[in-house]
């Protein structure tokens, strides 16, 4: 019996030892094939240009970008390319670079352990020599057979090639975003300089960027990022012994991007061209819209565009002579589709001065008043009513954050006793409205704008009671699509800047099916409609204020201030159109007193919504259903003219009868 089990597993392991040797073969064969397969390797020099994608409006006839892949460059000589350009690469992208073989397999392993933990594809491991074979000799493809391939080619490379010319190779060949490939390039374009003349902290900078170029880039919304990835390359020279520890220190406080050149390119509607891309990059990777040949549609109303472009520069130097506000910002979309229509985010993209660059239609401010519909909303879904009635009296409502009282106080400075909730938001009465925030709940109030759109407000136990006087940071897009929600009784449509990409071969890639959710109530909606396009109802705290109306059609809208006058808001709609507006500085400095929204912002967001309603049917907002009940606490059902609010005690006392005379 011995014996057999002896002899059972002696086969056993003999049958286990072959099918080893046999699959390491097959292995083996695969990778002598897959090797054979690739190109020869001293056709390096042989650069095949990728196919360029173009970024159109929404009717594909008007070219609003062309993004290239390698047509922007300049092939340097080795005597050429500085030294500090070849060892910040190498602490970027390949600290092993002199060490390997072509692949690093640790290097490897540590971003496929990564990426698994993540759940998502974050590290790549990819050396200086696998992403030159993939640039040279490969498609964009994501394939298992194409990786293999690609560490199979940087073999071959560095069996054919010194060190020193696949790194030059590599830094001809890198992008570094904005259509502009190859050190030499790189150079000229961001610094106006030849790469021999860089020096450390501009090499430093150039490096950090083709780990993704659109969202460092140094005409972005990104510069701290890009500034933090800078030292971090910086740090790692000094680590590796590439740089001394006292000039990498000197480089990291050098103000790099003061030495940038201001951006010239042939680009129509550039803070909304990056913002695609950024979008795009996310999706498709930087590596497929440079090369990809892709027609992209983009949602973009090319007159729209034109109209707030030219509507947003004249109210900022009107703006800047009268406010102190030397720049506004303008967002338009299509309630029913989400589909983003316009977008200037600066008055000047070109101009550094007032940081042009800077997409403030994407960037944080603060939205002042114009936040007050969401607290409204919410208590409208917990009962209350526009009806419902609310008493502005002065009002401590307690410790807040600083440790002081609360105690708000309304615009106009004045308290106006019993007052329904549809004149409190109509007038913006600050006292109610934070009245109406303590009812309806602050984190239920975060969780409703949420719902419509916003998605900064995150950190919901920093927020308090001021949050509904504007004191948490919003997007003006996604304040502008969130308004679209209540234009669009209740149902949100997800922003949306791309209509449709078909790839070089006529293959639709990505086609919008304009999706949207129920995410509040229809006659929620519709109240909040009611009040803001009320105009009577807001007369008595802003006239006829003829920039919040438009000619013979109904329209909504909302204004905004921040304390100091540092932001204007306007923000409103019609049953096809939202539109919003920013006004003030980039920097937060303090417009003039008395700059409120209904000033800076309000004649911007008119002059483009006159206009540009005209294209849209005359529709009225749909009313709402009022609610028939008798519970005061839900519609404040009593007789104002019984009660009389008394200014020094602050209280509301029933009025006394009158007698009858004789």
């Amino acid at each position: 019996m011995r014996k057999i089990v002896v002899t059972t597993l002696e086969s056993f392991g003999l049958v286990l030892a072959a099918s080893i040797v046999i699959a390491i073969g097959a292995l083996l064969g695969v990778l002598t094939f897959l090797y054979a397969d690739t190109p020869d390797a001293k056709v390096l020099g042989e650069m095949d240009f990728p196919e360029t994608s173009t970024i159109y409006d929404r009717t594909g006839e008007h070219i609003l970008y062309e993004i290239h892949g390698n047509e922007n460059r300049k092939i340097l000589p080795h005597d050429q390319i500085p030294d500090i350009a070849r060892l910040a690469a190498i602490a970027a992208e390949d600290d092993n670079f002199y060490n390997h073989n072509g692949f690093d397999a640790a290097s490897m392993v540590r971003a496929a352990r990564a990426n698994v933990e993540s759940g998502k594809i974050e590290q790549g491991g990819s050396t200086i020599t696998q992403q030159l074979a993939r640039n040279v000799f490969f498609t964009r493809e994501k394939t298992f057979e194409r990786k293999i391939k690609e560490v199979l080619m940087a073999v071959k490379i560095e069996n054919n090639f010194s060190k020193d010319e696949i790194l030059d190779a590599y830094l001809n060949n890198i992008s570094y975003g904005s259509n502009v490939c190859g050190i030499g390039q790189a150079s000229e374009w961001f610094f106006g300089k030849k790469a021999l003349d860089l020096t450390l902290d501009e090499a430093a900078l150039l490096a950090a960027l083709p780990k993704a170029t659109t969202y460092y880039s140094p005409h972005g919304n990104h510069k701290e990022d890009l500034i933090a990835r800078k030292e971090y390359v910086l740090r790692r020279m000094a680590e590796l012994g590439l740089a001394g520890e006292e000039e990498a220190r000197s480089a990291m406080e050098a103000e790099t991007l003061a030495k940038i050149k201001p951006l010239k390119i042939e680009i129509s509607a550039p803070h909304f061209v990056f913002y695609v891309i950024e979008q795009l990059e996310k999706e498709y990777g930087q590596e497929m819209l440079e090369a990809g040949g892709l027609r992209i549609i983009t949602t973009l109303d090319w007159e729209l565009q034109k109209l707030a472009e030219e509507t947003v520069k004249k109210g900022a130097e009107y703006n800047e002579k009268t406010y102190g506000a030397e720049n506004a910002s303008l967002a338009a979309v299509n309630p029913k589709t989400g589909e983003i229509l316009a977008m200037a985010g600066s008055r000047d993209f070109f101009d550094g001065k007032i940081d042009g660059q800077v997409n403030v239609a994407t960037s944080l401010r603060q939205p002042g008043s114009s936040f007050k519909p969401f607290a409204y909303a919410k208590a409208f879904e917990k009962g209350y009513q526009p009806e419902t009635y609310i008493l502005d009296i002065p009002t401590d409502f307690g410790r807040d954050g600083s440790g002081k009282n609360y105690i708000p106080k309304n615009y106009d400075g004045k308290f106006h006793g019993l007052v329904t909730m549809r004149s409190a938001l109509s007038m913006s009465l600050n006292i109610p409205a934070v009245k109406t925030l303590s009812l309806a709940g602050v984190p239920e109030t975060i969780e409703l704008a949420e719902r419509l759109g916003i998605t900064t407000l995150t950190d919901k136990n920093r927020f308090g009671l001021s949050l509904v006087l504007g004191g948490g940071d919003v997007k003006l897009l996604e304040m502008t699509g969130a308004y679209g929600v209540f234009a669009n009784d209740g149902k949100k449509a997800a922003l949306l800047a791309v209509a449709k990409i078909v790839d070089g071969g006529g293959q639709i890639v990505f086609e919008n099916k304009n999706r949207y959710e129920q995410v509040l109530d229809v006659e929620i909606a519709r109240r909040i409609n009611s009040i803001l396009s009320d105009t009577e109802a807001r007369k008595p705290i802003f006239g006829n204020a003829g920039n919040l109306r438009l000619s013979g059609r109904p329209v909504a809208a909302k204004t905004g201030t921040t304390q100091e006058y540092k932001d204007g808001w306007t923000v409103g709609y019609t049953n096809d159109i939202a539109a919003g507006v920013w006004a003030g500085n980039n920097d937060s400095r303090p417009m003039k007193s008395g700059s409120d929204g209904v000033y800076s912002a309000a004649p911007i967001w008119h002059a483009f919504m006159e206009k540009a309603a005209e294209l849209y049917p005359k529709e009225k907002f749909t009313a709402y259903q009022k609610v028939k009940v008798d519970e005061f606490a839900i519609t404040g059902k009593i007789d104002p003219d019984k009660y009389i609010f008394d200014e020094e005690t602050g209280e509301m006392k029933k009025k006394k009868k009158k007698k009858d005379k004789d």
